[in-house]
């Protein structure tokens, strides 16, 4: 290990905010542009310390090494059909981007529709998106370049492969769905944004509009948009047989959205709001005639299953037809004409189905505790695929027949290594509060409780994500060199629904880093690890997550690793993106919230004069989801705080976002990376 850094110089600025009577330093303000000379020689000192530092340790080859061997693996996504066509996701190993095939019988030979890896040498360009017309003639796709969150759609002719001229741009947060003549579809935009400052600048005012094919995106047909509304954001879905245009309605993250609907069956027909108030989630599942079947969370925080008729759509009169239960109801799709509902219980999957009426019919037989995703198709579909995962099995596609209940292996991949040598465990433990918590332990059987094992704690705690069981070759290296690794199912997230999701949100966050540090102290005491043998990770909401922690409890780690981080809570809202995450937040605007995001901000909670533990900064310099300025300034602080031998440094990957469409090159380098800095720094031998 390094005995001593000698970090760039980073120019303090005398910079002052005044928040609701408080003044608030901002030294750093000026990486905020991290175009400006200044930023640019900034990044390249940082990175020059931080890759001759990772460049000089010896075990970094060798895990590079064997991550790339790993890697090298058929990978199949899950096959799904349109019109007469399958079509599915394959990657032959260490492609840097999958490639799209599509076949008209499961024993054809399939043919490549569209392979991403064509269109920049370095694979930083990504599919972002696709939708295929209803007779499999059209696929409509987005692409974005270097990991940026705007996406570019064009149209290809599937049985030639030819691209046609259409071009659409501006576009993020947004898929596209086809009108029933295939001539066109319906998708959702922003304003052109000025080209100096399109990673930053603030994205408000998203619109609705109709492409129909052959023409210019100027003459694009605008269905829906509210100037009122600058924070509204739009989703057009047609439903299955083409009768409606499905709008929902979302304001920022916050789940709670509105329904609106347009009739395509009648000339130039008014959008319709049927749920017009922003007091629970809906997600349309279909309608039979007049009835509109939703999954929803309204006096239900674990889902439930309703129909609406639009005819008669006063609540007393809503139909009750799949109950809440004790599991989770993440989603709900509609295959033989039966309900197949995506159960999570204590976060691994339960898929059950039922009748139209809501009875029970049967439960699916997944190989084990697990992931379960896929059972797509049409109403009337008698046969669908789904992928299987776990934490020791890589994901493994089966097909489904909804007559019989049987499930029979489709493809199953072949990865380097023995499942049989590892153990997963679930344990349950207690927080702060009393709060029962649940964690997932993952490790070689032949690991002793001797309190000296290197362990990986990693969380996320928000935005009603649910971390479950998930196959991971970064993880299995880090196993097989003697590794645990933890995950904790965190408040603020989803698996409990919505409820466990507003518990660790807003003035209820400290909450998820108590759940966190709760999770480290009880490896500790279980004799898995020791505070000098723990690092924790985490990406976004996740990095904030490591921030805050090690901030807290710098004593209670060995290393940190916060990737992508939202780090900086006071000016998070002021970047594109940034505002919607107030609903999980708060604003620094709002005093009552100001008090709680400057309580646990990592940017303002560092001390000066302090020993925090080796800590890598990971970010990338298009990540326009999480603007990198939170990592810059943090690492800025960092530096200029910490004291003693141990490393705080910054990686800032180049042409790359927030981690979407990265490609393979660029993800084993990074692990590469994180694993030799964990290796050094909690004295690993392998």
């Amino acid at each position: 290990m390094f005995s001593k850094f000698s970090y760039p110089n980073t120019p303090q600025q005398d910079i002052i905010d005044n928040y609701h009577g408080r003044e608030i330093k901002d030294p750093y303000r000026w990486l905020e542009n991290p175009d400006s000379k200044e930023s640019q020689a900034w990044i390249e000192a940082q990175n020059q310390i931080t890759f001759d530092y990772l460049s000089q340790i010896p075990a970094r080859d060798t895990i590079k090494q064997r991550l790339t061997k790993l890697w090298d693996y058929e990978k199949y996504g899950i096959p799904f059909k349109e019109g007469d066509r399958y079509f599915y996701f394959k990657n032959n190993g260490l492609q840097n981007q999958n490639v799209l095939y599509t076949l008209k019988n499961l024993d054809d030979e399939p043919k490549i529709l569209l392979d991403p890896n064509t269109l920049s040498e370095d694979g930083t360009v990504a599919l972002s998106g696709l939708s295929i017309s209803k007779n499999a003639q059209y696929l409509a796709y987005g692409l974005s370049v270097a990991g940026s969150d705007w996406v570019e759609w064009k149209v290809k002719e599937i049985e030639t492969g030819k691209d046609l001229s259409d071009q659409l741009k501006w576009i993020k947060f947004s898929g596209a769905s086809w009108i029933h003549d295939h001539q066109g579809f319906f998708y959702s935009r922003y304003n052109e944004p000025k080209e100096k400052t399109k990673l930053e600048e603030i994205n408000y005012y998203q619109k609705l509009y109709y492409h129909r094919l052959g023409t210019p995106q100027s003459e694009d047909i605008l269905i829906y948009h509210r100037p009122d509304e600058k924070e509204w954001g739009f989703s057009g879905r047609v439903t299955e047989d083409g009768q409606y245009l499905i709008i929902s309605i979302g304001k920022g993250t916050d789940p709670k959205n509105l329904i609106f609907y347009k009739d395509l069956t009648v000339q130039n027909s008014q959008v319709i709001e049927l749920i017009n108030e922003f007091e629970a989630n809906y997600s349309f599942i279909d309608h039979d005639g007049s009835i509109f079947w939703f999954r929803t969370d309204l006096n239900a925080p674990k889902g439930k299953v309703i129909g609406i008729d639009i005819n008669d759509r006063q609540k007393e009169n809503w139909l009750k037809i799949i109950p809440e239960t004790e599991e989770t109801l993440e989603g709900v799709g509609i295959l033989n004409n039966q309900f197949i509902c995506d159960y999570l219980k204590d976060a691994y999957s339960s898929i059950k189905i039922f009748d139209l009426q809501g009875d029970f019919i049967r439960e699916v037989t997944l190989p084990g505790i697990g992931s379960a995703g896929g059972f797509n198709g049409k109403r009337y579909e008698t046969e669908t695929f789904y992928s299987y995962t776990s934490f020791t099995t890589p994901s493994t596609i089966y097909h489904y027949d909804m007559i019989t209940g049987e499930s029979k292996l489709f493809r199953q991949p072949n990865v380097d290594f023995n499942p049989d040598e590892f153990e997963v465990k679930q344990v349950f433990y207690t927080s702060k509060d009393g709060t029962k918590i649940p964690m997932f332990i993952t490790h070689k059987k032949c690991l002793k409780l001797e309190g000296n094992n290197p362990t990986y704690l990693y969380g996320y705690g928000g935005f009603n994500v649910s971390l479950t069981p998930n196959f991971s070759l970064s993880n299995l290296v880090w196993m097989e060199m003697g590794g645990v690794y933890a995950v904790p199912n965190l408040r603020g997230g989803g698996e409990y629904g919505e409820a466990w999701h507003q518990a660790g949100m807003k003035s209820q966050k400290q909450n998820v880093f108590d759940d966190f540090i709760c999770a480290a102290e009880w490896l500790i005491k279980n004799n898995y690890t020791s505070p000098k043998k723990l690092a924790i990770g985490g990406g976004s909401n996740g990095g904030l997550l490591v921030g805050a922690c090690m901030t807290q409890r710098p004593d209670l780690l060995g290393a940190a690793l916060p990737s992508v981080g939202v780090l900086d809570m006071l000016r998070f809202h002021q970047f594109t993106i940034g505002w919607a995450w107030c609903a999980e937040y708060g604003s620094s605007e709002n005093e009552e919230d100001f008090d709680t995001l400057y309580a646990y901000s990592p940017l303002h909670n560092l001390k000066p004069e302090t020993s925090y533990p080796a800590t890598m900064i990971t970010t990338a310099d298009h990540d326009d989801r999480v603007v990198p300025a939170h990592s810059f300034k943090f690492a800025a602080a960092l530096q200029n705080a910490h004291v003693g031998e141990n490393p705080v440094l910054i990686r800032i990957e180049t042409k790359a976002g927030h981690g979407a469409g990265k490609p393979t090159t660029k993800i084993i380098e990074e692990i590469a990376d994180k694993w030799a800095f964990l290796v050094d720094n909690l004295q690993i031998n392998c």
